[in-house]
Parts: structure tokens; C-alpha cells; sequence
């Protein structure tokens, strides 16, 4: 049994996909579970509930974990580390390995422009050391030798079957519309993304390698070094309307942030968009010898996918 707890996140659907090549036996938890493949398991659970993780992970080789909580601040403090330390605990009762996937909030501000897994832990954000937190409550166990795990770790990401990512939220739906794109800081500095596809393949593919555990992995990212103007300027080509950019300062996110709550949250995170933001998936291209799609193929297959489900 291979065991998804956020199943239904923008992570998870792909990763259930995936997973299928490996196994019959898929276990989706989260709130409502919707079946991905035909034989999957539904486990319907609000995951705040510490108790019933155990039942959860009961019986489960591998454990996933690609929940995302609100994007705000008090909310990951309170319910991030919990609900972490209740699955590690229920990993080690039930002998299961984890899989967590990951961002790259931990990383130093030194790092963003280029990021390695080896890249230094000294988050300028208080939401990065959360994450910085998760990190070593993990690592920590590995270390000890109690906890078999491994980190996958994705940049900003995009792609099909969300509506979620940045690039959806701030260009592909304000082009759809005849607005502008929205777009925080340089847009004239290389922003790499994560194609989500990429993202759910590489994860199984962790996963269910014996000799992937115990450290740290960036999924396949592209390569090309695109602009975050260049990003948006792809977008507004496939829809075939002129590529019209709002660039928004950070104090225009606190004004924004009274009618949607989780722009407030933005400001910390601003040092991410005014420096390049590179990427480097180099150990796992070279483990695997799988490389990340092109940017062309995968803002298509984004673009036409909001396109049917606006």
C-alpha cells in the first residue's frame, strides 16, 4: 500500500497517476477523496484530527505527504509541526517511509539565486522557518536512524489540473478576462517554474527508489531561463492576446490584501521575485536522466487546460 495524505492537492492528483505504474494499492486521504485510478482507496479524513492519522498510514509502505495548509502565517505555526510530528510518529509505528514534498522557503536569500539541495537553511521569513522546522524534524529522525525519508523539494510551480499556481492565478485568469497580468517585482529577472506533471512523475519515481532515501531532491525543473515578463508573454501568445503586464509594488499588496486575505501574506516573501530565481535539478536529471518539459509544451498544456475549465 502506497498512502497520499492531501490527496487532492495540485501535487497529489498527478502523483496518484503516477503512483499507478508502481502499484494497485493507492490510498488517497484527504477531507473528500476523489478516486484518480479505478482501484484507489478512499480514506476520507480531516487531517486536524491527530488521532485517526495512525489508521491513515496503518498498513502503508510509503507515505506522501503533499497536503498544502492555508497560506497564512498563524495557520502553518499552529498546524504544520502537529500534524508533521503525528505522521512521522505513525511512520515509525507502522514502519513506513515518508515522502515529503517540499518548497524552497528554508533556503537563505543568498541561495535564491541559484539553489542546490545544498544550499544553506537560513530562511529571511517567517513562514520559511516553518518550513526551515519541518525540514529538520525529519532529517532529524533520519539522522538518528528511526525514520526512513526523503525530501522532494519543487520551485514555483504550474501546470494542469489546478487552478492554483501563480502563473494561473495572476496571468492566465486576468488574460482570460481582458485584464492585465499581475506581476510582483523585477520582471526582468529569470523566474524557473516546476511543471506539476514533472513534479508528480519525479515524486513516485523517489518513492520507489530504495537508494533515493535519507536526503534531499529537487524535481525536474526547466532549464531555460526564462524572465517572468518572458513567462507571461508565453501565456498571453497561447491565448492569442497581447501580453499586457500590471506590475504590483508591495505596498499595493497590503491595500489588495484587505479584499483577498492571502495577499497580506505576500510581503515577506517579495525577496523571492526581485532576484533571479534559479533552480537546479542537475542530481536528479543525472540519477534518472529524466529532464524537465520545455516551457512552451507546458504553459500550453496549462493554458488549455484553464481554457475548458473556466
Amino acid at each position: 500500500m502506497q498512502t497520499i495524505i492531501g490527496s487532492g492537492g495540485t501535487i497529489g492528483y498527478p502523483l496518484a497517476r503516477e503512483l499507478k505504474k508502481y502499484t494497485n494499492q493507492i490510498r488517497l486521504v484527504s477531507r473528500n477523496p476523489k478516486k484518480v485510478n479505478d482501484t484507489d482507496e478512499l480514506f476520507p479524513l480531516d487531517v486536524k484530527n491527530l488521532e485517526k492519522i495512525s489508521d491513515a498510514i496503518s498498513g502503508s509502505e510509503v507515505v506522501y505527504v503533499t497536503i498544502g495548509f492555508n497560506y497564512n502565517l498563524k495557520v502553518w505555526k499552529d498546524t504544520w509541526p502537529p500534524f508533521l510530528q503525528a505522521v512521522i510518529n505513525a511512520c515509525k509505528t507502522h514502519n513506513a517511509r515518508l515522502v515529503f514534498f517540499d518548497n524552497v522557503y528554508m533556503y537563505a536569500k543568498s541561495a535564491i539565486p541559484y539553489m542546490t539541495e545544498d544550499a544553506p537553511l537560513d530562511p529571511p521569513s517567517k513562514k520559511g522557518m516553518v518550513r526551515k522546522q519541518l525540514h529538520e524534524m525529519i532529517m532529524s529522525e533520519v539522522e538518528k536512524g528511526h525514520l526512513t525519508a526523503l525530501i522532494a523539494r519543487s520551485a514555483d510551480f504550474y501546470g494542469p489540473d489546478t487552478n492554483k499556481s501563480v502563473l494561473a492565478e495572476t496571468a492566465v485568469k486576468n488574460l482570460l478576462k481582458g485584464k492585465k497580468a499581475l506581476a510582483f517585482g523585477n520582471i526582468n529577472k529569470i523566474h524557473t517554474y516546476t511543471f506539476t506533471p514533472d513534479a508528480g512523475k519525479a515524486t513516485a519515481l523517489l518513492g520507489n527508489t530504495p537508494d533515493a532515501y535519507n536526503q534531499v531532491w529537487h524535481v525536474p525543473t526547466t532549464k531555460e531561463k526564462l524572465t517572468t515578463k518572458q513567462w507571461i508573454e508565453l501565456i498571453a501568445n497561447n491565448l492569442g492576446v497581447p501580453p499586457r503586464i500590471q506590475k504590483v509594488p508591495t505596498w499595493m499588496l497590503f491595500i489588495m490584501g484587505v479584499f483577498i486575505p492571502e495577499l497580506k501574506e505576500f510581503p515577506e516573501m517579495m525577496y523571492q521575485n526581485e532576484s533571479d530565481y534559479i533552480f537546479d535539478s542537475s542530481k536528479f536529471e543525472k540519477k534518472f536522466g529524466i529532464v524537465a518539459t520545455p516551457p512552451e509544451e507546458g504553459v500550453k498544456i496549462m493554458v488549455d487546460y484553464l481554457v475548458k475549465t473556466k
